[in-house]
């Protein structure tokens, strides 16, 4: 029997691969990527278990769906530690550099 190529494992960890580089740019991008990773995932996983002798890269669409997980994870916690960071630091205080110095140390002498 000629085995194929589930559909979508390319995509899978191709974006799985993008949400854990891009997680750190204010999260979003990551967890955006790897949200679509992980649904491009359970259609083709769907398909794989419907048919597995049919298909030949389960282990791509895996590894993908494993990347996309780590991503969204660390990008959720980028997001958080950012949204912390700007609550305690100020939003003006990141184009100062001036003023982000002197906020450091208020903190640090707190």
């Amino acid at each position: 029997m000629n085995q194929q190529s589930l559909p979508n494992a390319t995509a899978v960890l191709v974006l799985g691969i993008f949400s854990l580089v891009a997680c750190f740019c204010y999260g979003i991008p990551g967890i955006i990527c790897g949200i679509i990773a992980l649904v491009l995932y359970s259609k083709d996983k769907k398909l794989y278990l419907a048919n597995p002798q049919l298909y030949n890269n389960y282990s791509n669409l895996n590894t993908g769906r494993i990347l996309a997980i780590i991503g969204v994870v660390m990008g959720t916690l980028f997001l958080v530690f950012m949204i912390f960071y700007i609550s305690i630091i100020g939003i003006e205080a990141l184009s100062d550099p001036e003023l982000l110095k002197e906020r450091m140390q208020e903190l640090q002498n707190n």
